[in-house]
């Protein structure tokens, strides 16, 4: 009976842990990051918390099953917010090279005292 109830509060955490995996992708869709890394850093306890759990729970081969299932979806909705970040991460990496371009170009064609004789690589 104990292990029944114990298995449920695992499960209970793990779709915490489901629905937080939900709500930082939303964050990160809006583009609100310091809200998406303060809910990972706070899940960070829930997580050892159900590896402590599982470590001492026998669970029956049913359970087990169920609980695969719910761990392979939130595996997947963290693999989704990866790439989501990688992707976001190319595209400020490239906004950035491309402003460092054109603040080069400027530079070049700016003939104040300070940049006066400048070179410009345009190779770049």
């Amino acid at each position: 009976m104990q292990d029944e109830q114990q298995f449920e509060q695992l499960m209970l955490q793990y779709n915490q842990l489901k629905n937080g995996s939900e709500e930082i992708s939303r964050l990160i869709d809006k583009e609100d990051f310091d809200n998406a890394i303060t809910m990972i850093k706070n899940r960070e306890p829930m997580f050892l918390n159900c590896k402590c759990m599982r470590k001492y729970l026998e669970l029956t081969p049913v359970q087990q099953k169920e609980l695969d299932n719910l761990l392979e979806e939130i595996r997947d909705l963290e693999m989704a917010n990866i790439k989501k970040l990688e992707a976001g991460k190319e595209n400020v990496l490239a906004e950035l090279k491309k402003s460092q371009k054109t603040q080069k170009i400027q530079r070049a064609y700016d003939f104040d005292a300070d940049y006066s004789g400048s070179i410009l690589n345009i190779k770049e």
